[in-house]
């Protein structure tokens, strides 16, 4: 796998965090993904079944959703999974259709809360390191808009440069495109979440990808713990 590091100041400021990674490589990402799709309305049948009469502080009370609450919750911002399940469960609304490597990610975030983020690793050059964020320092996300970081997000840079910060998503550089081969998924854990809750979302993000990569390599996989 490649090699992968996190600051301490990363470890002294979210103590129990987790960074989980996985690392595939071999992967079409154009090809017909009927087993991933049918993988998705199991997914969203499944969300609707268990919250079909939940509200937001019955999400809010789910041991993962409250760990992230309280990590969004100094932002002042609402977790992102939060609401795209919500949008399933309660909307009726189905998951994207992005790519498969995208959508293999979004139904496992569906299904564990976890929060991920998927890169392209050919466009990544450079040492990977996890961190937080300083002042006055900048992303420009996926949608071209440039936003100033939050003060203590959590991030991922790459030769010093910020790639993806949980608040703010991924940069405009590095995300999955139809051409990606080669992927980085990093699972980013706030404190209070179990290790084996890590593990098991790096273990459906595998399957899932599997399901419409049978050739797929799996070039590693590791958990950062902040200790």
């Amino acid at each position: 796998m490649i090699s992968i590091t996190a600051t301490e100041r990363w470890k002294r400021a979210y103590p129990g965090a987790m960074i989980g990674l996985l690392e595939v490589s071999g992967v079409d990402n154009t090809t017909k993904a009927a087993e991933l799709d049918a993988e998705k309305r199991r997914v969203e049948a499944e969300v609707r079944e268990r919250y079909a009469i939940y509200k937001r502080n019955d999400f809010r009370a789910l041991p993962v959703i409250t760990a992230y609450h309280e990590y969004y919750k100094r932002f002042k911002k609402t977790y992102h999974v939060l609401q795209q399940v919500e949008s399933v469960a309660l909307k009726g609304r189905n998951l994207p259709d992005v790519s498969p490597l995208v959508d293999a990610n979004f139904a496992a975030e569906m299904k564990t809360l976890l929060l991920t983020a998927g890169h392209d690793l050919d466009k990544l050059s450079g040492e990977i390191v996890m961190d937080i964020a300083s002042a006055d320092e900048e992303i420009t996300q996926m949608n071209g808009k440039t936003k100033t970081l939050y003060p203590n997000d959590m991030v991922m840079r790459v030769d010093g440069k910020v790639v993806c910060s949980i608040i703010y998503g991924q940069d405009n550089h590095s995300f999955i495109t139809p051409k990606t081969r080669h992927v980085l998924y990093v699972t980013y854990v706030p404190t209070g979440i179990p290790q084996k809750d890590v593990e098991h979302h790096l273990n459906m993000l595998e399957k899932h990808v599997q399901l419409f990569a049978k050739n797929a390599k799996i070039k590693g996989r590791k958990i950062l713990k902040a200790e």
